[in-house]
């Protein structure tokens, strides 16, 4: 065991965990943040996606160890009231169906939309391979994020 100290949406939290346990489980077992996802496992479907210093980063294979000072941002931290332009464009279009997917699909959308606020088609459909939607809400998803970047607030 070892003590950490996590910068997690803006507040400071105090850990005494294994140094390998994945981000995943901090977050969701020590911290009870249960907006972060496990979906495989192996990094490979992004519902476990979470920010470190504003780039998307799969939780589930991110052990604690390895986060240092950087600052990290759930789900939950996105915004105060869901009122994120990348949550208002979700609701907008309707994206969700079972929305197991939706919150590791939103903070890639929100990383991806700081470093490129006017992306392509293309360019969305590049920066959301590898999240994976069972329902295939992909249509939609594309939709909520040009309505994001179209807003000019995200």
């Amino acid at each position: 065991m070892a003590n950490f100290n996590l910068k997690i949406n803006g507040k400071t939290e105090q850990l005494d965990v294994d140094p390998t346990t994945p981000m995943l489980w901090v977050l969701r077992d020590h911290l009870k943040l249960v907006g972060t996802k496990y979906g495989c496992g192996i990094s490979q479907c992004g519902a476990c996606t979470i920010h470190l210093d504003d780039n998307a980063v799969r939780s589930c294979q991110l052990p604690i160890s390895a986060v240092g000072d950087q600052n990290i941002t759930t789900i939950e931290g996105l915004s105060e009231n869901g009122d994120h332009p990348v949550q208002l464009a979700w609701m907008e279009e309707d994206v969700y169906q079972c929305g197991y997917c939706q919150a590791g699909q939103i903070m890639n959308a929100s990383a991806y939309l700081k470093k490129n606020p006017n992306p392509t088609d293309e360019e969305i459909e590049g920066a959301m391979n590898g999240n994976i939607c069972r329902c295939g809400t992909y249509t939609r998803i594309k939709k909520a994020i040009k309505t994001a970047a179209d807003s000019k607030i995200a």
